[in-house]
């Protein structure tokens, strides 16, 4: 069986520094994507559409590495990569603490060997086993590409992101950078397991020099 393993392939995006922010040039990759927003009162933490949405991505993601792993005719074997956030605002006014007015694209790296053949086929085998949840018809496998982003990682609770997003302005003006496109995160830790002050994140956001 063949193995294939991206986050050793692609660890220069994967492991950023904690200590100073990095410049990176993201290529294309297929992603599975879902998008949404937070319902007005709530937090990602306890948003009904945002967790739906991430047992749908998650659902996808594990049917389609099996799919590939159990087949007869050349199997392979991947780990499912991390989850991934794209954020913005919806009214355009940023305030980290009102969690619902924030939009999202949440969605999960895929291998090449992942078609849309082959995403219709998972879909259609998570609606016999799960039922035809709603958020199963908002996902889509798409290309993404950013491009030249800059990054680090964030250590800590979610809460505190701010001080390390003061880092990456500070780098953005010294180095004649301009921020584009949407914020970034990569969750490399899990929030149900790990304490707060072990969590890793990576904050990535695509410049324009």
């Amino acid at each position: 069986m063949q193995k294939l393993d991206l986050r050793k392939e692609l660890k220069y995006l994967y492991t950023p520094s904690a200590k100073k922010v990095q410049v990176v040039n993201v290529p294309c990759f297929p992603f599975i994507m879902i998008d949404g927003e937070i319902e007005a009162g709530h937090g990602p933490s306890n948003s009904p559409g945002f967790q739906e949405a991430l047992q749908a991505l998650y659902g996808a993601s594990y049917t389609l590495k099996f799919m590939v792993k159990l087949r007869k005719d050349d199997p392979v074997d991947y780990p499912v990569m991390a989850l991934e956030g794209l954020w913005w605002t919806k009214d355009g006014t940023f305030d980290f603490t009102r969690l619902d007015n924030q939009a999202y694209t949440v969605m999960i790296l895929q291998p090449d060997l992942v078609t849309p053949v082959l995403f219709s086929e998972a879909l259609d085998q998570l609606r016999k086993k799960k039922g035809d949840l709603p958020a199963f018809a908002h996902l889509r496998l798409e290309p993404f590409e950013e491009g030249p982003s800059i990054q680090i990682m964030h250590i800590g609770p979610y809460a505190e992101e701010p001080a390390t997003l003061a880092k990456m302005d500070a780098f953005v003006n010294e180095n004649s950078f301009r921020l584009h496109g949407k914020h970034h995160e990569i969750y490399m830790g899990n929030p149900l397991r790990a304490a707060p002050e072990k969590l890793k994140t990576i904050l990535r956001h695509a410049v324009i020099k």
